[in-house]
């Protein structure tokens, strides 16, 4: 049977229309699949800071203790003196190093006290000084709330690398339920997201949950980041 030219256009015609209906509980099915899939990763990160805050972290703290006790009590003329007190010395430093390690896998404070006390540790923590004005209510949905913080962080550490900053401003707000954060630093500017870098990963993450990432850093600055995201579930 040789092809029908009206029946050729009918099926062409009838494939690409787009059930208007269909296509929305479609797109709803994609934003909750992939809301799930975010909230089910910020999950596994906040079980393995406990893991490593009740398991690992504690016990080091315990032989941080314990060489104390014996750096203490051993006078330094002791032939064990030295290596006890190199021993205490690197425990504390992997000490430290673990507690960097726990904050960045899923803070403690942004599981048990949200996301303004999370912000305002997270401002405390710099190595410049960082202003918060945030109205942001504790209780926004977890993928929202980690999704928020980490986007902060890696703009605060993207700033603290490459920027050259004196200071920077972070402003944060709810309304019509979105929230939307800047970051503003007053260093020299010329900032770009490009493949790989730290701005591109916030973009990545905030897309997962419908998110969006706006940049403006011309030459001379100031940069401003810019993120935007539900403030419900997705």
């Amino acid at each position: 049977m040789g092809w029908h030219p009206q029946l050729g256009v009918a099926t062409i015609r009838a494939l690409l229309t787009v059930d208007p209906e269909q296509a929305d509980r479609e797109l709803r099915q994609v934003r909750s699949s992939r809301a799930r899939l975010v909230d089910a990763f910020d999950s596994e990160r906040a079980r393995i800071e406990r893991d490593l805050h009740d398991g690992a972290q504690q016990q080091l703290v315990q032989l941080t203790m314990r060489l104390g006790l014996a750096r203490t009590a051993l006078p330094q003329e002791h032939p064990a003196y030295a290596d006890v007190a190199a021993a205490h010395d690197q425990a504390k430093v992997l000490m430290e190093e673990l507690r960097r390690l726990v904050r960045g896998i899923h803070p403690t404070t942004l599981t048990d006290r949200g996301l303004p006390a999370a912000l305002e540790e997270l401002a405390a923590a710099q190595s410049i000084p960082v202003e918060l004005d945030h109205r942001i209510p504790p209780d926004l949905p977890r993928a929202v709330q980690s999704s928020v913080y980490f986007a902060v962080a890696e703009a605060l550490t993207t700033v603290a690398k490459h920027a050259g900053a004196a200071r920077v401003a972070i402003v944060g707000q709810v309304a019509a339920e979105r929230v939307s954060v800047t970051i503003t630093d007053d260093a020299h500017g010329g900032a770009r997201p490009g493949p790989g870098t730290g701005l591109s990963g916030i973009a990545d993450r905030l897309a997962a949950i419908d998110g969006t990432l706006a940049i403006s850093s011309p030459a001379g600055g100031p940069t401003v980041v810019a993120l935007d995201v539900p403030g419900s579930p997705v």
